[in-house]
């Protein structure tokens, strides 16, 4: 049994693309071939912890996720999220590796998603990519979209100006063009393709916010609680595509939209259904919108990849 520690993994991670596996892994859960039982779940005061495990019927690993969130760790100079992957054998049960990532690889993982969803679904003209939140995936969502978009605009908003004015200056770092928005209305009316990254449990961005040809990644939005958008946006959007529609079913912005019955099931359709398509935005006026709730099949695919790749070393 291998055990990998952060450092290495990061090291290994560096020298991949996992966005191929991980396109493919959607692929293959939505053709059914993968088997993925219901997210475990601790909620506790001051974070959570999902438990998220499954496998892809002819791969030979299956995964076990824990990863955590604690929202309050900043003020102790802690990072809010953790957790550790394990690799099991399909054929005998054996542990492989312990991947001991602190939360490394589903941050990863998750910007890697919103990437994907950006490739099929995003406006081919972005006028700005607008951010909501300013934290890990506020950063990663923006750093993996450089990988299917030219577009080097951001727009953030936040709810510490001092949180907003370090992302700033981090992103302008990175490449991009960083400005601060007053408002969430001011960053919907400058950005054509917005992400946000927050644990909110009230709508962030309402309805009358989104313009035409707006495409919206939701990704923080991971259990029944939390909820970024007005569930009226959904009923607007000319298209809502879930990670998992049966996930989706229980958590996330489509949740929250079932539940108000502002938009029936029907509507939904699964990211691996159009990867395998090729049907995503039909137009550029177009309202799009990628709920991410995170699937064990990214868990299982970028967790093979760092495990492969280290044992030809």
């Amino acid at each position: 049994m291998k055990i990998l520690h952060r450092t290495e993994i990061e090291k290994i991670l560096s020298s991949l693309d996992p966005i191929p596996k991980i396109e493919e892994g959607f692929v293959q859960y939505s053709k059914g071939l993968a088997t993925v039982p219901p997210v475990g779940e601790l909620l506790m005061e001051k974070g959570e912890v999902h438990i998220k495990y499954g496998c892809i019927r002819a791969d030979e690993y299956y995964v076990v996720k824990v990863a955590s969130g604690f929202y309050q760790n900043d003020a102790l100079g802690l990072p809010s999220s953790n957790g550790l992957m394990l690799l099991f054998s399909q054929q005998t049960g054996q542990l492989a590796c312990a991947l001991l990532d602190e939360g490394f690889l589903t941050d990863i993982r998750t910007a890697i998603a919103g990437a994907i969803a950006a490739k099929h679904l995003a406006p081919a003209n972005i006028t700005a990519i607008g951010i909501v939140g300013t934290g890990i995936q506020a950063r990663l969502q923006a750093l993996y979209l450089k990988k299917v978009t030219t577009c080097r605009q951001l727009i953030v908003w936040g709810r510490s100006a001092e949180k907003t004015g370090d992302y700033q200056q981090d992103m302008q770092r990175e490449g991009f063009e960083v400005s601060i928005a007053d408002s969430i209305d001011e960053l919907a009316q400058s950005a054509n393709f917005i992400v946000t990254t927050t644990p909110s449990t009230t709508p962030l961005i309402n309805v009358s916010q989104v313009r035409q040809g707006t495409h919206i990644t939701a990704v923080g939005s991971d259990t029944p609680e939390k909820q970024e958008l007005a569930s009226d946006i959904l009923a607007r959007a000319n298209l809502v595509v879930a990670d998992s529609i049966s996930q989706c079913q229980q958590r996330g912005e489509i949740y929250q939209a079932l539940k108000a019955g502002s938009i029936q099931g029907e509507k939904v359709v699964e990211l691996g259904n159009v990867i395998a398509a090729g049907q995503g935005r039909a137009d550029e006026q177009q309202i799009t919108i990628a709920d991410l709730t995170g699937v064990a099949v990214q868990d299982i695919k970028i967790a093979e990849a760092v495990y492969l790749a280290s044992e030809k070393k």
